[in-house]
């Protein structure tokens, strides 16, 4: 990360202003086809049939953040009104990605389940090769883990996937740290076809991850990427032992 360098003394003045002008110029935002506002909001079904709540993906804000900018992402889950008479349930993910390197700088997953809360943060410093991971609950648990410099949690990695064009058939990897564990997830990119969400029927490229590495179960999950400039999740599903977990856009913002 390019820091200024101290103009303190004054014959250094003009050769450090140089030297920032310089580093600024490398310092390029990534472009990317999302922009803070953006919010996408999805209906949450299991096995296809039971609409069982709703969740958003949010591109909250970008902003200033560990002496870089980023955009500040947020993703929320809710039960239905029926399932939350049953039992509270209320998920949020987070992620602050770097503008310009779009690596994580933190991460955390916040979780209300009935009378239990817990809040899972890690905190991302590529430079050093290592994240600190926290869990509070009733107690609180830290330990620190050696990362690959181009880790990504999983919500910042979707917005990296939407930033990225994959020919079908093509296969890339990405590294993952999540839940103070590392693993790798293997992207194999489809064919295009179209998706019926609450948006109308949109033409989109299916993509399979498949977790390695670690002791997660080796059950794919599927996104689907809008071919348009947007590149926007119009579905998601996750294969369960008791059935399909699926997220169908509803709309757009």
């Amino acid at each position: 990360m390019s820091r200024v360098p101290s103009l303190s003394i004054l014959p250094f003045v003009c050769g450090a202003l140089l030297l920032a002008s310089g580093a600024d110029a490398q310092r390029r935002e990534q472009a990317v086809p999302f922009a803070a506002g953006e919010t996408l909001t999805y209906d949450v079904s299991w096995s296809s049939y039971l609409t069982a709540g709703t969740a958003t993906l949010q591109v909250d804000a970008k902003r200033p953040s560990y002496n870089s900018v980023a955009y500040y992402i947020v993703a929320e889950g809710r039960p239905t009104p029926l399932v939350s008479k049953l039992y509270t349930l209320y998920y949020k993910v987070d992620t602050l990605l770097d503008v310009f390197t779009l690596r994580p700088q933190r991460a955390s997953v916040y979780s209300q389940e009935g009378k239990r809360h817990r809040m899972k943060t890690t905190m991302f410093d590529q430079e050093q090769k290592r994240a600190d991971y926290q869990v509070q609950a009733a107690t609180t648990v830290s330990k620190a883990l050696a990362i690959s410099p181009a880790a990504l949690d999983p919500l910042a990695a979707v917005y990296v996937l939407r930033s990225i064009r994959l020919k079908t058939g093509q296969k890339i990897t990405m590294p993952i740290c999540d839940n103070g564990t590392n693993y790798k997830i293997l992207i194999a990119a489809g064919g295009v076809e179209p998706v019926k969400t609450g948006a109308g029927t949109i033409q989109a490229q299916q993509l399979t991850l498949t977790p390695e590495g670690a002791d997660i179960g080796a059950r794919a999950l599927s996104l689907w990427l809008s071919t348009d400039a947007a590149h926007v999740p119009v579905k998601m599903t996750a294969q369960l032992e008791v059935g399909a977990f699926v997220l169908t856009l509803a709309s757009r913002t």
